[in-house]
């Protein structure tokens, strides 16, 4: 046999082999799956509102469906009526004020997020990412060429890091800081001075910023959001802000975000964008054109449902021996610490990892949750209180009772 050439020994590219699947939607694939199977699985994997989108919302869209003008291509960075309530938006939200010219509208967060390290980013050029950190950034980072640092904060801090850390992660490759305030998946809010004490080093070192607001209206109790580029005028022309519809007005499916940032970098990732992907699709604009456009009071009642939710959740999961949950001040996810429980024999197994542990407990009580693992940190579980009441006490109760079979 002939050995292999190089245009036969690798099939898939290097770059993109080397992409991991999205663990919190492969795990809420495997739930949603049984589920339609049969099983009373209960999720706690996605972090998707289980609100329906607002009647309003939806309205809009019926509407655009009818008209001729939505049914051809449009510019390719966003409708500009759209991407005028996005600059009303930000100046109502977070008293930012920023021109048409600095947005792209993209089809959802996610591409909002490549999009910008793609436009900044260059072969080697480091990105430190604050761990944990949501799935997608690490590989969005090395998809545009960059190198992720992982600098990490644990319970103790409440998952937050310092401007000490990051400064200890700074080399003279460092082109980025991503700032995420409130956090997928620890649910951390910075204050506005830890907020500001970040971006000051990071104008000091002149590096740039990539901010994800996606959780904005989501704080709780005393927690505030703060806009990062809002409140120091001198990171603006370095600063990234990525940001969409689908948390805020439980529009996931509908897939818009968009990005807000220096002119000449939007230019070019819409230039990116005109290659990709062309317009986002018209009818899901107009439907966020009503989002942006309307009020908040369907965030607000949202917001209602989450915070009951989150301290359930919290009470529960803390009654578990060897489970330290923090409460989150922000977003919908709750990172519990389950370091203690690991190794234990629960059920004939002893888990040795958060991967093995979150296999276990949907295997034995039908429960999906998502292991530390996906989020670069070994030992914790995510769960988004994103589901109903019954559902999610059922589910903890589930948790509850296994966990409480560990020994040593």
């Amino acid at each position: 046999m002939s050995a292999a050439t190089p245009s036969t020994a690798r099939r898939v590219s290097a770059r993109v082999g080397a992409i991991s699947e999205s663990a919190t939607l492969a795990v809420d694939a495997k739930a949603k799956a049984l589920k339609a199977a049969g099983r009373p699985v209960i999720g706690f994997g996605a972090g998707e509102p289980d609100f329906p989108t607002p009647d309003y919302i939806v309205q809009a869209a019926v509407e655009a469906c009818s008209n001729p003008k939505y049914h051809r291509y449009t510019p390719a960075g966003g409708l500009p009526e759209l991407k005028a309530a996005i600059v009303a938006k930000t100046l109502r939200d977070s008293n930012y004020e920023v021109d048409a010219s600095q947005v792209l509208v993209t089809n959802g967060g996610k591409q909002a997020i490549y999009e910008a390290f793609a436009a900044i980013l260059d072969p080697g050029d480091e990105v430190i990412v604050p761990a944990p950190y949501w799935t997608t950034y690490p590989e969005s980072i090395r998809l545009a060429g960059g190198v992720p640092v992982e600098v990490v904060a644990d319970e103790t801090t409440g998952y937050r890091v310092s401007v000490e850390q990051l400064e200890a992660a700074r080399t003279e490759r460092t082109k980025v800081v991503l700032f995420v305030s409130p956090s997928n998946p620890t649910g951390a809010v910075y204050s506005a001075e830890d907020t500001e004490a970040i971006g000051r080093w990071a104008v000091e070192h002149g590096l740039w910023v990539l901010t994800d607001e996606i959780y904005e209206h989501l704080v709780y109790g005393d927690a505030k959001f703060t806009s990062l580029p809002a409140i120091l005028p001198e990171l603006r022309d370095k600063c990234i802000v990525v940001n969409g519809v689908a948390k805020t007005y439980a529009m996931t499916g509908w897939r818009v975000g968009w990005i807000i940032g220096p002119k000449d970098v939007v230019k070019a990732a819409t230039n990116l964008q005109s290659h990709a992907t062309s317009n986002v699709s018209n009818v899901a604009q107009v439907a966020a054109l009503a989002a942006v456009s309307g009020n908040l009071d369907a965030v607000a009642e949202m917001r209602v449902a989450f915070d009951r939710r989150r301290n359930t959740i919290v009470r529960m999961l803390n009654e578990i021996d060897g489970v330290v949950c923090p409460e989150p001040e922000g977003a919908f996810y709750v990172y519990p610490s389950v370091k203690a429980l690991l190794g234990k024999e629960i059920r004939g197994k002893r888990p040795q990892d958060s991967v093995e542990l979150a296999a276990l407990i949907l295997d034995e009580v039908e429960v999906a949750v998502v292991p530390g693992e996906a989020f670069g940190t070994p030992g914790y579980l995510r769960l988004s209180y994103a589901l109903g009441d019954e559902d999610l006490v059922e589910g903890i109760s589930r948790v509850q009772k296994l966990l409480a079979e560990a020994t040593d």
